[in-house]
């Protein structure tokens, strides 16, 4: 009695673990959707007209898409410049709109001069290597994000001196999988095996 008890637990564990991705993707896309829905109802409550609400989303779209299209060709759109101009003489949220765009450009951006390089850096004490995102560099110094797993958005900005940081062959995507899969998405042995 006792072997089958475990062995309907352990089945019940392992369909638990199997199901939560999939709960986690449907939760998000339910998120999205809500939202579009609470947006689409803030616009139909003005107009009372759903085919109005239906043009506005659809102009929106097109917006969207011409402002990401000239974004790549030509850099930042005058519409964005301006919004950033008027921002940039509010204080406070001055600066979280610039750590935000610094932030979203760090994990989107093409841009090699901005940092991308994923390191490992022996925290919280000696001994003991986690991954950290190089977010910044200043001569023999860098400033590090060291994620916490398995919400790779939390965790603890730290500078550290370059010697004391071993380069990684992972990429942002490859860190932040092996941070949200508490290291089960690694496949990295090679540069496991080389941390002292």
């Amino acid at each position: 009695m006792k072997a089958l008890t475990q062995k309907l637990l352990n089945n019940f564990l392992i369909g638990i673990f199997a199901v939560i991705p999939i709960v986690i993707i449907l939760q998000i896309i339910i998120f999205v959707k809500d939202r579009i829905s609470d947006l689409f109802g803030f616009v139909y409550g003005y107009a009372n007209s759903y085919l109005y609400s239906f043009f506005v989303f659809v102009i929106s779209f097109f917006v969207l898409v011409s402002i990401g299209h000239e974004i790549v060709k030509k850099g930042r759109p005058l519409l964005i410049r301006a919004f950033e101009h008027i921002i940039d003489r509010i204080p406070f949220l001055n600066t979280i709109y610039r750590v935000l765009t610094k932030v979203i450009a760090m994990f989107t951006s093409n841009d090699q001069t901005i940092a991308k390089e994923v390191v490992y850096v022996e925290y919280p004490k000696n001994g003991i290597w986690v991954p950290a995102y190089v977010t910044n560099r200043y001569e023999n110094k860098v400033v590090l994000f060291i994620p916490t797993s398995p919400n790779p958005t939390s965790g603890f900005t730290v500078i550290a001196d370059k010697s004391k940081v071993i380069k990684s062959k992972m990429d942002i995507e490859d860190a932040t999988s092996f941070i949200v899969s508490v290291g089960v998405d690694y496949d990295k042995a090679t540069e496991m095996s080389q941390l002292p």
